[in-house]
């Protein structure tokens, strides 16, 4: 896997704002790479970063990431929808704008 992708990646991950989420097309857009990509590479590297705010076009969540999701959601008042899958995105999503310029700034070292 491609070293600066991954760093764009996740440098994108820690500049979701607490309380709002992301979903892996979200960030697929941002850093020029495809959802699949972001989802392996969250899978890969993601545990060492706010991964609880990235979630699916849904808002959902993978099933063995919930629970540990919700505590983190609990405290950032993230509301779980009754389904218990994961989040109203619509909700909850970022300022995907205000995200792209932070991480344009977040990433000039990157070249």
């Amino acid at each position: 896997m491609d070293d600066v992708l991954v760093e764009r990646v996740l440098r994108a991950v820690e500049l979701v704002p607490r309380g709002r989420v992301v979903s892996y097309g979200d960030l697929a857009a941002l850093v020029g790479t495809g959802p699949r990509q972001v989802g392996s590479i969250m899978r890969v590297y993601g545990s060492n970063v706010t991964w609880w705010r990235v979630t699916n076009a849904s808002g959902d969540l993978p099933s063995h990431l919930r629970q540990a999701a919700f505590v983190e959601w609990a405290v950032e008042g993230i509301e779980v929808k009754p389904n218990r899958l994961g989040c109203r995105i619509r909700d909850h999503r970022a300022d995907l704008e205000a995200l792209a310029a932070a991480w344009e700034a977040a990433v000039a070292d990157l070249g």
